[in-house]
């Protein structure tokens, strides 16, 4: 197989950033695969992820120079990916990325072999991820989950990974979906 970018999506609360940290540990070893930062307007104490925080001048600056390989705004944040995930994938090494569902038509017109993969969670499951993780208001959850009733019927080309058990099982399906995927013994640069 050839190296690819595995674009992970998900609802806000579907455990993407849980999982993604799970198989990242698991393949700390393995120079084939690298995990890549969003860069997000979002303090970097706020929990969650690990990415690199901005202010929004400096994502405007970034994405002014050509610094992001894709960049989005979602729930009135912006996000971005790296250009290094291009260096990455020259080199053969299979790229790892935490996506948007509304940006994934741009992402494959960008990156023709890009693999969708979907974390999908019950509605009920979601709530309490979201409740418990304490990052939104009432009203911000509410709409969180009108969203991912929405989306949730939709098709959604690629594959699918059910989070509503522990971590090991899902963590345990990513891992073995980005093994498969992956190739080489080449190091992230």
């Amino acid at each position: 197989m050839d190296a690819r970018l595995i674009y992970v999506v998900g609802a806000s609360g579907s455990g993407k950033d849980t999982l993604m940290g799970y198989a990242r540990e698991k393949l700390a070893g393995d120079g084939g695969v690298c995990f890549a930062h969003r860069y997000i307007t979002r303090p970097a104490a706020a929990g969650g992820e690990n990415h690199v925080a901005l202010s929004p001048d400096e994502f405007a600056a970034r994405r002014v120079r050509g610094l992001f390989a894709m960049h989005w705004v979602s729930h009135g944040l912006l996000y971005g990916v790296g250009i290094e995930i291009d260096h990455w994938l020259a080199k053969d090494i299979t790229v790892v990325v935490n996506g948007s569902r509304d940006y994934l038509a741009e992402a494959r017109r960008r990156y023709p072999e890009l693999l969708p993969v979907t974390i999908e969670v019950s509605p009920a499951v979601l709530r309490e991820r979201l409740l418990e993780r304490g990052r939104e208001d009432a009203a911000a959850i509410e709409h969180r989950l009108q969203r991912h009733e929405q989306l949730r019927h939709q098709p959604f080309p690629g594959l699918a990974i059910r989070n509503d058990g522990t971590v090991a099982a899902a963590g345990d399906a990513l891992l073995g979906l980005i093994q498969k995927h992956a190739r080489g013994d080449r190091a992230c640069a």
